[in-house]
Order: structure tokens, then C-alpha cells, then sequence
């Protein structure tokens, strides 16, 4: 918190501040210059006094706690209805580097309610401690009362680092939890590291549309709370299933009462794939030029067993619904194959892509900045090539027999033959 505050002995009741002050905040009392409640800090009344008798003052009843009393990294397990958001296992596994790096312990915590089975696929990952916050009335997602829930859990616990996923649930909680205990957050980040010197978290993430990245610290205030976007860190594989400390924490009767009572959970109508979780996504940009030219999109991606995805250029220009688009300010994809077709690579496009396994790219502008990511750079008209991929993929198949489902063998024209 801060204050605006006057020194008094400096004063010399010129009332220059007073004509200054846009909110009307401050007046001259009976000899004495006085803020009052409408004060917003906006530090114009300081830049004007000519006797410096003005200053905002920080008041840091936080900040000079002893940070030193924080510890361990804590990764928040997002589930519903006992099944855990793949990104949890995601967070795990740099979650467990975070925690090597600081010499400290990696703990996951379960907020909801009967959540024995979710607490046992966890046992599977290296956490040295699960955090359980159940009740019946966190059965269902509130943002309020997880928030809640989670806040008082942080306060008696004192963890030195939260990640949870930005996921709609964590978006929508976690910085209330941040504003509860009072600490800073960092939202949609790409990467994590550890400072060598300071041993503070390094949070970096997309800035200015995507034109630069930034990398943020939390250097006074604890814990350090971070979203990450799913897919943009490698899976942790579960392992052997362990004895984990398990920590039962029931909230407080005032951490979970609400207002607001969730009368039903409708399930969200999705296509047949969804594209981020498929293994293989084709996507088509700009170059496809017309909402017709996606039927050859889909056409490859049902001959690779993909899913089709989009760039926002497409989307803007109505080719294809939104839940196609791949990037920043769509999904961020972790596909074994993605296929690139008329796809320049904007920035703010390769933030959702560029973890795939296998990156194809198909463009006739050979300086376009997709190919510096790409394994495969194929220069060229799509409309041309992907037809002959889709035609030899076809010609595998029918040589290898009805059993062949795999037309993802079969590799696009003019790779390994001198022309990509």
C-alpha cells in the first residue's frame, strides 16, 4: 500500500497543490495542508510543489517480512471431476527443475471436493507433498471460494513459488488469489527459469501483442504466482506409483461461503478432435485465400489423421470458426506433426506452435519466418503441393494394404528429392 504524505515543516501553504490537484483531494485546514479520501496518488501535486513538501510513500507491511520464511514451489493440480488438466503434468516437470534449482521441494495441491483418485494419479510424479483443500462446497468451480481456499492455504503454508495453468479455471481464480495475499502475478507465461544470483523467478511471457517478450520478477513480495499457457512445456511421463505425504487442509467457514451457487455444468460441444490435443495439426493461413481453399486443408488433415488449425488471419477473414486458430490469442498446440500451409509465422502465430515435434511448412515466399522453425520447408504454391501430398499419401496406402492407417508415412512432395 501507499500514502501520499506531507511534510508538514516544509509547507509553506503556498496552495499551488490545491489548484493542481485534478480529484480535488487536497484543501488547507485551519493552517494545515490535508489530503483527503479522494487522493488516487497520481503524483501530480508532488511534481508541482516547489518546496518538495509533498511525497508518496510506500508503506511495505509485507514486503519487510522476512521472504527468507518462503519455501518450496507449489503446483496447482487443476481437475474436475477427478480427472487432472494435462497441464498439470506439464507444470510438474518444470515445476521439479524450479525446485531442484532453489534446493527445495516441489508440492502439488488439489483444491475441490472427493478427490482420493485425482490425489493418486499424483503419487506417480516426483512431489515430495500433496496439499488436499477439500469440502463439499468446493465440489464445483467458484472462482471466489477457491480463491479463498487456496489464499488461506498460502498464508499458513508460505510457499516461495504457485504456477497453475492459464487455463479458463485459472485465469479466472488466481489473481484474486494474488490480490488476497497480496503478492504479484504473471499471466499467460511461456517460460520459467531461476535467476542465478538472486535465486528469484525469472517469468517470462508474450508483451505488446506479441512483438516482444518479457521477462518479469517478483523481487519483494511472496509467493512469486505465475500462469503458464498449456502446451508450451514438455510433459512429465508419470512414473511408479509412491507413498506422498498427503496434507489435508479443510477451509474455514468464511473462505467457503458464496453468494453464488452453480445450478448446473453444461459440457461444451467441441469438434469430433479437439486440435489441442491432437497428435497432427494442419493448418492454413492467409495463403489458402478463400473459405473453399480449407476444404483442402481438411482434406490433408483427415488423410494424416490430424486436426485442422488456423492462423488469425484466417479466422479474422471468416474462413473458419475461432476454436481453429492456433496462436497467442488462441490455442497453443504440442503436436507430433504440424503441418504450416500459407502460414507467414507471425510471432504471435509460433508461441502456439513452435513446441510441436515436426514442424512442415509450406509457403512461396522463401524468406517467409516460418521456415526458422520449420524440420521441413517445402517453397511453393499449397494449392499445388498439397494436393500431390494428399494423392501419394493415397498411392501408400493402397501399396501397404487396408491395414496401413499411418498415411503420415508417406512424406510431402519434393522432400528428399532435392526440392525442399
Amino acid at each position: 500500500m501507499s500514502r501520499l504524505e506531507i511534510i508538514q515543516q516544509s509547507c509553506d501553504l503556498c496552495g499551488l497543490c490545491v489548484e493542481e490537484c485534478p480529484f480535488d483531494a487536497l484543501a488547507i485546514v485551519e493552517g494545515w495542508l490535508r489530503v483527503g479520501e479522494g487522493c488516487v496518488l497520481c503524483g501530480v501535486c508532488v511534481e508541482k510543489c516547489p518546496a518538495d513538501a509533498l511525497c508518496i510513500v510506500e508503506e511495505r507491511e509485507r514486503e519487510e517480512r522476512d521472504l527468507g520464511s518462503f519455501s518450496g514451489v507449489w503446483v496447482l493440480a487443476e481437475q474436475s471431476a477427478g480427472r487432472i488438466h494435462p497441464v498439470t503434468f506439464q507444470l510438474l516437470g518444470k515445476g521439479r527443475e524450479l525446485a531442484d534449482r532453489r534446493g527445495t521441494c516441489l508440492c502439488a495441491v488439489l483444491v475441490g471436493d472427493d478427490l482420493g483418485a485425482a490425489a493418486k494419479a499424483l503419487c506417480c510424479f516426483p512431489v515430495e507433498k500433496i496439499f488436499v483443500a477439500q469440502h463439499p462446497s468446493l465440489a464445483r468451480f467458484r472462482s471466489g471460494t477457491y480463491a479463498a481456499a487456496l489464499a488461506e492455504l498460502i498464508e499458513r503454508e508460505r510457499p516461495e513459488i504457485v504456477l497453475c495453468g492459464a487455463t479458463s479455471m485459472g485465469r479466472a481464480f488466481l489473481p484474486r488469489v494474488a490480490a488476497l495475499v497480496k503478492t504479484g502475478l504473471t499471466a499467460d507465461c511461456t517460460g520459467l527459469e531461476i535467476a542465478d544470483e538472486e535465486g528469484l523467478l525469472l517469468q517470462t511471457r508474450p508483451a505488446f501483442g506479441g512483438n516482444i517478450m518479457a521477462t518479469i520478477v517478483c523481487p519483494r513480495h511472496r509467493p512469486q504466482m505465475a500462469t503458464v499457457r498449456p502446451n508450451v512445456l514438455p510433459t512429465l511421463e508419470p512414473g511408479r506409483l509412491r507413498d506422498v505425504e498427503m496434507v489435508r487442509f479443510t477451509p474455514s467457514g468464511g473462505a467457503i461461503e458464496s453468494a453464488v451457487e452453480v445450478l448446473e455444468v453444461c459440457e461444451k460441444q467441441t469438434d469430433a478432435v479437439n486440435i489441442a490435443e491432437a497428435d497432427v495439426v494442419v493448418s492454413g493461413g492467409r495463403g489458402v485465400s478463400s473459405a473453399q481453399g480449407f476444404g483442402l486443408i481438411r482434406e490433408l488433415a483427415q488423410e494424416l489423421g490430424g486436426a485442422v488449425g488456423a492462423s488469425r488471419a484466417a479466422v479474422d477473414a471468416g474462413w473458419i470458426p475461432y476454436p481453429h486458430q492456433v496462436g497467442q490469442t488462441g490455442k497453443t498446440l504440442q503436436p507430433k506433426l504440424y503441418v504450416a500451409c500459407g502460414i507467414s509465422g507471425a510471432v504471435q502465430h509460433l508461441v502456439g506452435m513452435q513446441s510441436a515435434g515436426k514442424i512442415i511448412a509450406i509457403n512461396q515466399d522463401p524468406e517467409a519466418p516460418i521456415f526458422r522453425v520449420a524440420d521441413v520447408g517445402l517453397v511453393g504454391d499449397l494449392h499445388v503441393i498439397v494436393p500431390r501430398w494428399i494423392e501419394r499419401i493415397r498411392r501408400r496406402r493402397a501399396a501397404d494394404g487396408p491395414n496401413n492407417s499411418a498415411g503420415a508415412s508417406a512424406p510431402p512432395p519434393g522432400h528428399g528429392e532435392g526440392r525442399s
